[in-house]
Protein backbone atom coordinates (compact mmCIF):
# COMPACT_ATOMS: atom_id res chain seq x y z
CA UNK A 1 0.00 0.00 0.00
CA UNK A 2 1.21 3.62 -0.40
CA UNK A 3 2.79 4.76 2.24
CA UNK A 4 0.96 8.22 2.06
CA UNK A 5 -2.16 6.36 2.36
CA UNK A 6 -1.35 3.97 4.65
CA UNK A 7 -0.05 6.24 7.02
CA UNK A 8 -2.93 8.60 7.08
CA UNK A 9 -4.99 5.48 7.61
CA UNK A 10 -2.98 4.74 11.06
CA UNK A 11 -3.31 8.23 12.26
CA UNK A 12 -7.26 8.52 11.60
CA UNK A 13 -7.97 5.07 12.85
CA UNK A 14 -5.62 5.60 16.08
CA UNK A 15 -6.86 9.28 16.74
CA UNK A 16 -10.53 7.75 15.90
CA UNK A 17 -10.21 5.24 18.32
CA UNK A 18 -9.06 7.14 20.97
CA UNK A 19 -12.26 9.53 20.16
CA UNK A 20 -14.78 6.60 21.09
CA UNK A 21 -12.23 5.31 23.94
CA UNK A 22 -12.98 8.86 25.79
CA UNK A 23 -16.75 8.31 25.06
CA UNK A 24 -17.00 4.33 26.14
CA UNK A 25 -15.02 5.55 29.21
CA UNK A 26 -16.93 9.10 29.88
CA UNK A 27 -14.04 11.12 29.82
CA UNK A 28 -15.34 13.23 27.15
CA UNK A 29 -17.23 14.67 30.67
CA UNK A 30 -14.30 15.29 32.97
CA UNK A 31 -12.75 18.46 32.52
CA UNK A 32 -9.08 16.70 33.41
CA UNK A 33 -9.36 14.12 31.19
CA UNK A 34 -10.74 16.38 28.44
CA UNK A 35 -7.65 18.19 28.34
CA UNK A 36 -5.33 14.88 27.86
CA UNK A 37 -7.10 14.18 24.39
CA UNK A 38 -5.31 16.92 22.51
CA UNK A 39 -1.98 16.12 23.70
CA UNK A 40 -2.57 12.59 23.21
CA UNK A 41 -3.72 12.65 19.49
CA UNK A 42 -0.82 15.57 18.78
CA UNK A 43 1.26 12.93 19.81
CA UNK A 44 -0.18 9.90 17.84
CA UNK A 45 -0.58 11.84 14.60
CA UNK A 46 2.86 13.05 15.24
CA UNK A 47 4.31 9.31 15.81
CA UNK A 48 2.57 8.32 12.87
CA UNK A 49 3.60 11.15 10.58
CA UNK A 50 7.63 10.06 11.46
CA UNK A 51 6.55 6.81 10.80
CA UNK A 52 5.15 7.75 7.21
CA UNK A 53 7.54 10.29 6.52
CA UNK A 54 10.17 7.56 6.79
CA UNK A 55 8.80 5.40 4.37
CA UNK A 56 8.65 8.36 1.71
CA UNK A 57 12.10 9.06 2.19
CA UNK A 58 12.93 5.68 1.64
CA UNK A 59 11.65 6.71 -1.54
CA UNK A 60 13.81 9.78 -2.61
CA UNK A 61 11.67 12.73 -1.75
CA UNK A 62 13.78 15.89 -0.65
CA UNK A 63 12.37 18.09 1.97
CA UNK A 64 9.51 19.64 -0.22
CA UNK A 65 8.47 16.28 -1.08
CA UNK A 66 8.20 15.18 2.79
CA UNK A 67 6.06 18.26 3.34
CA UNK A 68 3.51 17.49 0.62
CA UNK A 69 3.72 13.61 1.90
CA UNK A 70 3.02 15.07 5.34
CA UNK A 71 0.42 17.12 5.04
CA UNK A 72 -1.78 14.33 2.36
CA UNK A 73 -1.17 12.03 5.43
CA UNK A 74 -2.76 14.75 7.88
CA UNK A 75 -5.45 15.03 4.91
CA UNK A 76 -6.34 11.16 4.77
CA UNK A 77 -6.00 11.40 8.46
CA UNK A 78 -8.48 14.29 8.53
CA UNK A 79 -11.02 12.57 6.22
CA UNK A 80 -11.24 9.38 8.67
CA UNK A 81 -10.99 11.90 12.20
CA UNK A 82 -14.51 13.38 10.91
CA UNK A 83 -16.25 10.13 10.01
CA UNK A 84 -14.62 8.88 13.38
CA UNK A 85 -16.07 11.84 14.90
CA UNK A 86 -19.22 11.94 13.30
CA UNK A 87 -19.50 8.36 14.60
CA UNK A 88 -19.11 9.36 17.95
CA UNK A 89 -21.19 12.51 18.05
CA UNK A 90 -24.45 11.34 16.14
CA UNK A 91 -24.64 7.45 16.62
CA UNK A 92 -22.77 6.14 19.72
CA UNK A 93 -23.53 9.42 21.54
CA UNK A 94 -26.67 11.10 20.34
CA UNK A 95 -26.82 12.92 23.29
CA UNK A 96 -23.02 14.41 22.79
CA UNK A 97 -24.54 17.89 22.07
CA UNK A 98 -26.28 18.70 25.38
CA UNK A 99 -23.88 16.98 27.45
CA UNK A 100 -20.80 18.59 25.74
CA UNK A 101 -19.86 22.00 28.00
CA UNK A 102 -18.75 23.53 24.59
CA UNK A 103 -21.74 23.56 22.96
CA UNK A 104 -20.66 22.58 19.91
CA UNK A 105 -22.79 20.76 17.22
CA UNK A 106 -21.32 17.63 15.48
CA UNK A 107 -20.70 19.07 12.45
CA UNK A 108 -18.55 21.79 14.70
CA UNK A 109 -16.81 19.12 16.55
CA UNK A 110 -15.93 16.98 13.15
CA UNK A 111 -14.20 20.18 11.47
CA UNK A 112 -12.65 20.86 14.29
CA UNK A 113 -10.68 17.62 14.40
CA UNK A 114 -9.96 17.96 10.54
CA UNK A 115 -8.49 21.17 10.91
CA UNK A 116 -6.93 20.61 14.01
CA UNK A 117 -5.03 17.46 12.29
CA UNK A 118 -4.62 19.36 8.91
CA UNK A 119 -2.61 22.14 10.78
CA UNK A 120 -0.58 20.20 12.90
CA UNK A 121 0.44 17.63 10.05
CA UNK A 122 1.54 20.35 7.60
CA UNK A 123 3.65 22.03 10.46
CA UNK A 124 4.89 19.08 11.91
CA UNK A 125 5.58 17.79 8.66
CA UNK A 126 7.92 20.75 7.92
CA UNK A 127 9.86 20.33 11.20
CA UNK A 128 10.08 16.50 10.95
CA UNK A 129 11.44 16.64 6.86
CA UNK A 130 14.14 18.62 8.21
CA UNK A 131 15.27 15.12 9.20
CA UNK A 132 13.62 12.95 7.71
CA UNK A 133 14.23 13.17 4.38
CA UNK A 134 16.13 12.05 1.01
CA UNK A 135 19.51 13.53 0.82
CA UNK A 136 21.35 14.28 -2.41
CA UNK A 137 24.03 12.82 -3.38
CA UNK A 138 27.67 14.84 -3.90
CA UNK A 139 25.71 18.24 -1.75
CA UNK A 140 26.56 19.31 1.41
CA UNK A 141 24.89 22.15 3.28
CA UNK A 142 26.22 25.66 2.61
CA UNK A 143 28.74 26.62 5.37
CA UNK A 144 27.42 29.51 7.54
Amino acid sequence: MNPILSAGLLIGVLCGSFTIVMGLTGWYKDPAMVNVFIPVVTLIEILGLIWGLRKTAAQGRTYSGQVVAGTLMALVAGAVIVCASLLFTMVLYPDFATTNPSGQTAAQSAMGGFLGTFMTGVIASAVIAIWIRARTPGRTAARV
